[in-house]
């Protein structure tokens, strides 16, 4: 498990398949991930792996600081980005009084497919 000064990096089990640099969540069995799949799900970090994971590999999560993560739509810098039913980064645009989890805040600019850059920070907004 590699580390940067600025990250908190925590390994676990793929228990699907799992691309690069998307959003996870906690799988059934403790010290599994699967990847998020909704804004409702408890997103927890980012696969940090440079390559998909198949069902049992290990991975690294990155759980706090800044990372790189797959952009699914539009973001701006700043703006709060939860996931998408693939696991890619979008904009979090809970509706009026409904919760949305979020990974935390979007560094940079960028458009669906871009490998953009998230602040890890998880937590949860109500619109």
């Amino acid at each position: 498990m590699s580390q940067r000064a600025d990250q908190f990096l925590k390994n676990y089990s793929a228990e699907a398949a799992l691309g690069a640099y998307l959003i996870v969540k906690f799988g059934a069995a403790d010290g599994g991930v699967l990847v998020a799949a909704a804004s409702t799900d408890k997103l927890i970090g980012v696969n940090e792996r440079l390559a998909a994971a198949a069902a049992g590999d290990r991975l690294d999560v990155c759980r706090s600081g800044i990372t790189p993560v797959v952009y699914g739509g539009t973001v701006a810098a700043g703006d709060y980005l939860t996931s998408d039913a693939s696991g890619r980064a979008i904009t979090a645009a809970p509706g009026a009084g409904v919760n949305a989890y979020v990974i935390g805040q979007a560094e940079i600019a960028g458009v669906v497919g871009d490998l953009g850059c998230v602040n890890v920070a998880p937590g949860r907004i109500q619109g």
